[in-house]
Formats: C-alpha cells, sequence, structure tokens
C-alpha cells in the first residue's frame, strides 16, 4: 500500500497539519505539534505495516484547498473521502461526529446516545481522543454536559479557537447563500437607485444653489470691475547748485598786510 503526506500550515495557533491520503481516501489529519515527519510516519507504521510513505502535494492539493477555504469562512462542509482506520466502535463514533452541523456543538452522552449506546460517553471520549482526522472529522464540536471544554488531542487552546471560528461564521450574515442573497439585492437596489436618478435627471434640470454676496464681497467686486488709472509717478527730488565752499584759506597777497601789521605791532 502507498500512502502519500503532505505538511501544510494553518492559522495561529494551529501550526503545522500533517495530511497522509491512501488511493481510497484521506487516512491521517494532525497537529505535528513540533514532531516531525519522519517520527510521525513511524508512529503509524504499526496500524499501516509493509506501507511506502511519498511526499506529494499534488495528491493532496484538493484536500488543502478545501483546508484553506475553511480556514477562510469560505468553506463550511468538506467533501473529502475518507479512509479512516479504526475498530468498529470508534468508526460509529466518527461517523456520529460528521453529523454535527457547522457552528454547534453537541455533548459526549449525545453522541452516545446517536450510536445507540447512551453508557459509553467515556468510550466516546477515548474515541474522540483518537480520531485521526482533526476538523473534517469534527470531534472539537463535542463539549461537556455542563458546556465546558473537555478533553481535546489537540489541546483546549487549539479547540477554542476552532469553536470561536465556526460560531462567527456560521452567523446567518456570514452565511454564503445569504451573502450571495444580499449581494444580488443589494446590487438590484443600486441599480434601481441609478435608473431612478437617471429618469430624474432626463425630466428636470439639474437645480443649483446660488448664495447672494455679502457687502464685503459686493464691494470687492465693484473694485475690481473699476477701471484702473496709471498712478502718478512720484516727484523727482532735484538738486540745487550748491554755493561754492571756501577754503579759508588766503592768497599770499591778503596775508602780507597782516604780517607786515604784525611787525608793526610787535616792534
Amino acid at each position: 500500500m502507498k500512502i502519500f503526506y503532505h505538511v501544510m500550515s494553518a492559522p495561529a495557533p494551529l501550526g503545522l497539519v500533517f495530511l497522509a491520503a491512501t488511493e481510497r481516501g484521506l487516512r491521517y489529519a494532525e497537529f505535528m505539534d513540533r514532531r516531525s515527519i519522519r517520527r510521525i510516519i513511524a508512529s503509524h507504521a504499526e496500524d499501516n505495516p509493509g506501507a511506502t510513505w511519498e511526499a506529494s502535494l499534488l495528491r493532496l492539493k484538493g484536500v488543502v484547498d478545501q483546508f484553506e477555504s475553511y480556514f477562510c469562512g469560505a468553506l463550511l462542509n468538506f467533501e473529502v473521502p475518507l479512509d479512516s482506520a479504526g475498530s468498529e466502535f470508534q468508526r460509529q463514533a466518527w461517523k456520529a461526529l460528521l453529523a454535527i452541523p457547522y457552528g454547534e456543538t453537541r455533548t459526549y452522552g449525545e453522541i452516545a446516545r446517536a450510536i445507540g449506546q447512551p453508557r459509553a460517553a467515556r468510550a466516546v471520549g477515548l474515541a474522540n481522543h483518537d480520531n485521526p482526522i482533526v476538523i473534517i472529522v469534527p470531534c472539537h464540536r463535542v463539549v461537556g454536559s455542563d458546556g465546558s471544554l473537555t478533553g481535546y488531542g489537540g489541546g483546549l487552546q487549539r479547540k477554542r479557537w476552532l469553536l470561536r471560528h465556526e460560531a462567527r461564521f456560521a452567523a446567518p450574515m456570514f452565511a454564503p447563500e445569504r451573502m450571495a442573497a444580499a449581494h444580488g439585492a443589494g446590487a438590484s437596489a443600486a441599480a434601481h437607485r441609478a435608473g431612478s436618478s437617471a429618469a430624474a435627471s432626463a425630466s428636470s434640470p439639474r437645480a443649483r444653489v446660488t448664495l447672494a454676496p455679502t457687502a464685503a464681497q459686493r464691494a470687492r467686486v465693484a473694485a475690481a470691475r473699476a477701471p484702473r488709472t496709471p498712478a502718478a509717478a512720484p516727484a523727482r527730488r532735484v538738486r540745487g547748485s550748491a554755493p561754492a565752499r571756501s577754503s579759508g584759506r588766503r592768497t599770499p597777497a591778503a596775508r602780507a598786510p597782516s604780517r607786515s601789521a604784525g611787525r608793526r605791532n610787535f616792534r
């Protein structure tokens, strides 16, 4: 027997998911939890004696695409052929899990009653823990009788995230069929509004609202419209001819009498 496997990445806190499928369908989908691929394959060797493991994204591309659509909220129900290996009781319990609607939960006791063994609630819990195909076989949708998040093989943090994720996208406003209907209704309403506005614009001219100008605005308009006159050139200051400055020096002829007069006074 040949088993094809691939590892895909899921949103936090889910982490890496190991996928493996046979020719008949998906056999494993489990959280890796920091385990190596070799270790995971070794853990399934006893249940698959003589199997040949081969890495192949091509063989698991359809499963990967559905998982990615689920994480985006665009896929509510998986359509993947399954080939899980387990006991008859486990198979019955896993089949009952597939009947739980998206966004809803069931108790362990309700699952036990659904498979016709009302006293096997604890065995149902063990079967959930051993579920080899997480998310697609929704063991995360099983809660305690009081609604508490009890035992989950992938950890309570992942279980809480999955339930919140499904509760969010299971709301009526997120349902794909309602979103399509709302989109169609919105498109028809927009077309109706566009047609009404076009008809109204064709039958009547558009009205324009004009505000009365204020006194300041009228004054600015009048000033702008008034003819402009060339401004007079400023008068130039004309300098008059300045009187000639005297040097204060006398000629030798004028100085001679004074000198002689001085000599006479000195004598």
